[in-house]
């Protein structure tokens, strides 16, 4: 697909075993990238495995044995950027590998960076540094001390924790409700012998999705293809990304404390409607017609003229259908904002939505979509997206077809949206 917004071409390569090659030809940056994603199930017992795994792999592997060695080695190559991590998209776990280095055009035809590249990239995932025939166990157990530590500290960005705990409430009982890192009662079962076990598995049935950026020659990619049919894979695991419709039975009401000086009331929601649906685009104009900038109706009715919100905002998580409306308020004023939030979800439904508040909506996404072009990495996150929920959206035909969305779209999208949860975190009593 030609996205006439970036000026890059997506091409799917090849695929076997499991593993889809895409090829995202441009010629915008003076870098390049690889990306490698494996695909998991969300589960409680490998949530912390998947994101302890990528950390312990980072750390050497048989030809650079310690994080040291690779980041003298990445120097060689002009000061390439190497890492990895673990994201959740809808009930799907995604495990990313990445390498950001010098396009050759910039280095001579002899620096071969590309495959110096991928050669890291590929030795770090299959070629781990091992101690008795396992993980390396100080590897181990300092890495899930790290992570153990990450855990933990996820309480400090209370905006941010009370947005991810709404949405976790929301969906206990759904895989989507697992945290992105697992919980620390399930990273203490691990040790480096199960550990190195379970990545066996991992590399032999995860569906994997690599991403080359750039203009990279088809000789190199061909060189690609060969050594990555060298895995050895067994039966390729089926993944999904969950369930998105579901009925509210009744609206639940969750409060925590903990010593905070500002509440945050969030407020998360049922949309039933899937990012493959047409009503997506419809859904994301929604979204931003209701908290999507400073032209919105929360910033501007619970913000500005009520002043009754430090911050108000709504998001989208497309993968799984939700909606959350968060905002940094007083304690005492929880009912009140409540009311005016709801007053502007009323207003919605009923279509009250100004010329000035649709036309600004559309701009900011616009701006928003461009904004994106601008990182690689977001670029690639963006294709992978589409690939995940099987739609052919490039950055042109996204934008297209947010700009045909009508008001009566959203006030259909309106009337589907049902509440489900209202999550409170304010301040202990004094």
């Amino acid at each position: 697909m030609l996205d006439r917004y970036n000026n890059a071409q997506l091409y799917k390569i090849d695929s076997f075993s499991g593993i889809t090659i895409y090829n995202l030809k441009t010629e915008k940056f003076k870098t390049n990238t690889i990306n490698i994603f494996f695909h998991d199930n969300l589960t409680r017992e490998n949530a912390s495995r998947n994101a302890l795994l990528p950390a312990v792999l980072r750390r050497g592997c048989s030809r650079f044995p310690t994080f040291r060695d690779i980041s003298l080695y990445l120097e060689e190559l002009y000061g390439a950027t190497f890492d990895c991590g673990v994201t959740k998209k809808g009930e799907m776990q995604i495990i990313q590998f990445y390498i950001d280095y010098v396009s050759d055009r910039y280095t001579g035809e002899n620096s071969r960076l590309f495959e110096k590249a991928f050669d890291l990239l590929f030795e770090i995932i299959t070629s781990p540094v091992l101690e008795n025939g396992v993980f390396k166990n100080d590897y181990v157990e300092q890495e899930k001390d790290n992570l153990r530590k990450l855990i933990e500290s996820r309480v400090n960005d209370k905006m941010q924790y009370s947005v991810e705990k709404c949405l976790e409430e929301m969906c206990k009982d759904e895989p989507f409700g697992i945290y992105d890192y697992g919980s620390v009662e399930e990273l203490k079962k691990i040790d480096a012998k199960g550990l190195y076990d379970y990545y066996v598995t991992f590399l032999q049935t995860l569906p994997i999705s690599v991403y080359i950026t750039g203009n990279v020659e088809e000789s190199m990619i061909d060189n690609v293809i060969k050594k990555l049919s060298n895995i050895k894979r067994g039966n390729i695991k089926e993944t999904n990304t969950g369930e998105v419709v579901k009925e509210v039975a009744e609206v639940r009401n969750i409060t925590e404390t903990m010593p905070v000086n500002q509440s945050k009331l969030s407020l998360g929601f049922r949309t039933n409607i899937s990012s493959s649906d047409e009503d997506y685009y419809a859904l994301v104009v929604y979204n931003g017609i209701l908290g999507g900038g400073i032209h919105s109706k929360l910033f501007q009715n619970v913000r500005e003229k009520e002043s009754m919100a430090y911050y108000a905002f709504s998001r989208l998580e497309k993968f799984k259908g939700l909606m959350v409306i968060s905002s940094g308020i007083l304690k005492e004023n929880k009912d009140k904002a409540i009311r005016i939030i709801e007053e502007q979800l009323e207003s919605m439904r009923r279509g009250n939505i100004s010329e000035y508040e649709f036309d600004s909506t559309l701009k900011t996404i616009e701006t928003g979509m461009k904004s994106l072009m601008d990182s690689q990495l977001q670029i690639v996150d963006f294709y992978l997206s589409q690939s995940i929920v099987n739609t052919n959206d490039d950055f042109n035909s996204f934008i297209e077809k947010i700009k045909k969305v009508t008001k009566d779209d959203v006030i259909r999208v309106a009337n589907k949206i049902k509440l489900d949860t209202i999550y409170f975190l304010t301040g202990t009593e004094a």
